[in-house]
C-alpha cells in the first residue's frame, strides 16, 4: 500500500448549495450512487459539473441517471464500527462508460461540484469519492463529522483510493 505523509487541515467550506444533482449515497454494495464526469470530459474538469449516477438497482428516491449495467464489477461496503464513516470501493470496467481516454481519474468532495453531498444515515457532513478510470477502481467514503481529516481526509486528490480510502479492491 502506497503511503503518503497526512495533511490535517480541514476541508474548505462547501462551494454551494446542497443539489440533489450532486448527492450520493451509500445503502448496499448494489445501491449507491457516484458522482461521474459527463462523457469525454477529464475527471479532474468535472469537479464543477459531475453529477449523481446510481447503480442500476438503486431504490433510493431522486435516482434520476444511472450508472451502465456492467461499469461495476464488484463492490465491498464497509462502515466503521464506531460509526464514524461508511465506505464503498470496487472495481470498474471502464470500457462500460465513455471515461476520457488516458484519465487517471480524479476526486470529488463536498467542496466539488457545487453542492456536492452525502446522504447515507447521518454521513452528509463530508465525503471524499474517487474515480480512476486507468486503474479500473473507484472509491466512496462518507463521514458523520464536518471536516473528519482523519477518515475523509479531502487533501488525499492525488494518491489515490488505496490510500485515501483503504477498502478492498481485490475480487
Amino acid at each position: 500500500t502506497p503511503t503518503t505523509s497526512v495533511d490535517l487541515r480541514p476541508t474548505p467550506a462547501p462551494t454551494g448549495d446542497s443539489s440533489g444533482l450532486t448527492t450520493v449515497h451509500v445503502t448496499n454494495q448494489n445501491d449507491f450512487s457516484l458522482l461521474m464526469p459527463k462523457a469525454g470530459e477529464m475527471i479532474s474538469d468535472a469537479e464543477h459539473d459531475g453529477s449523481t449516477f446510481c447503480t442500476p438497482r438503486s431504490q433510493a428516491p431522486g435516482c434520476n441517471k444511472r450508472l451502465p449495467d456492467g461499469l461495476i464489477r464488484a463492490a465491498a461496503v464497509e462502515r466503521a464500527s464506531d460509526g464514524s464513516w461508511v465506505q464503498v470501493t470496487g472495481c470498474l470496467d471502464s470500457s462500460k462508460y465513455p471515461f476520457a481516454s488516458s484519465d487517471d481519474g480524479g476526486q470529488f468532495d463536498v467542496r466539488f461540484p457545487n453542492g456536492a453531498q452525502c446522504t447515507t444515515g447521518g454521513y452528509g457532513a463530508s465525503f471524499i469519492e474517487q474515480i480512476e478510470p486507468t486503474a479500473n477502481r473507484f472509491c466512496l467514503r462518507c463521514c458523520s463529522s464536518k471536516n473528519d481529516q482523519e477518515n475523509c481526509n479531502s487533501h488525499q486528490d492525488k494518491s489515490g483510493c488505496l490510500v485515501a480510502v483503504p477498502g478492498q479492491y481485490d475480487f
